[in-house]
């Protein structure tokens, strides 16, 4: 075999004569169909391809709409485990107020860390990194600069104050860190 799928009808010889001989017998074939009964046949095998084709067609549009349908869950419900996980900042959020009524402020103070901490675990385990980029040189591909101050501490260029941190959603900047730059200090 020469790896192909073999179909029955590949073993049928066509002879000098005009009528059908099996490839497998060297027999001749000994009765001819007459022309009712050979479109009948013909019509019988157009009505049997007439139906695979139709059940392929079918089986194609299902798989269509089934993935179509895959597509439209996974993007509705794409967020639903950072949902989840974000319900345990928002409930550590409402008991805080509710113990804000009875406690003393390093209790408050020590409720907050705790519950900012659970959000930055959530974030980070969903790919969303904090960019915090004091101290390091300005890029404007993460950092927007909301001013430059004159500065003899810091080289010129680099970021000496930030304003609001920025964010990567999985190396992707989600949002730009908002920053403060350096820049030559006039001399005197």
């Amino acid at each position: 075999m020469n790896g192909q799928a073999r179909h029955p009808d590949d073993d049928i010889e066509v002879s000098e004569t005009g009528g059908a001989e099996s490839a497998d017998s060297a027999e001749p074939a000994t009765e001819e169909l007459s022309p009712e009964e050979a479109l009948a046949a013909a019509e019988a095998k157009v009505d049997e391809y007439r139906d695979q084709y139709l059940r392929a067609a079918a089986e194609t549009e299902n798989v269509r709409k089934r993935a179509a349908r895959d597509v439209e869950n996974a993007r509705r419900y794409a967020l639903e485990n950072f949902s989840r996980d974000l319900l345990a900042v928002k409930d550590s959020l409402e008991m805080g107020i509710q113990a804000a009524e009875s406690a003393d402020v390093s209790a408050l103070l020590e409720g907050k860390e705790a519950t900012l901490k659970l959000l930055a675990t959530t974030l980070e385990r969903f790919g969303i990194t904090e960019l915090d980029p004091a101290g390091e040189p300005f890029d404007p591909e993460f950092h927007e600069a909301m001013s430059m101050q004159p500065s003899t501490d810091a080289e010129p260029g680099s970021v000496i104050t930030v304003v609001q941190k920025g964010y990567l959603l999985n190396g992707r900047l989600l949002r730009p860190a908002m920053v403060v730059v350096a820049a030559e200090a006039e001399a005197s």
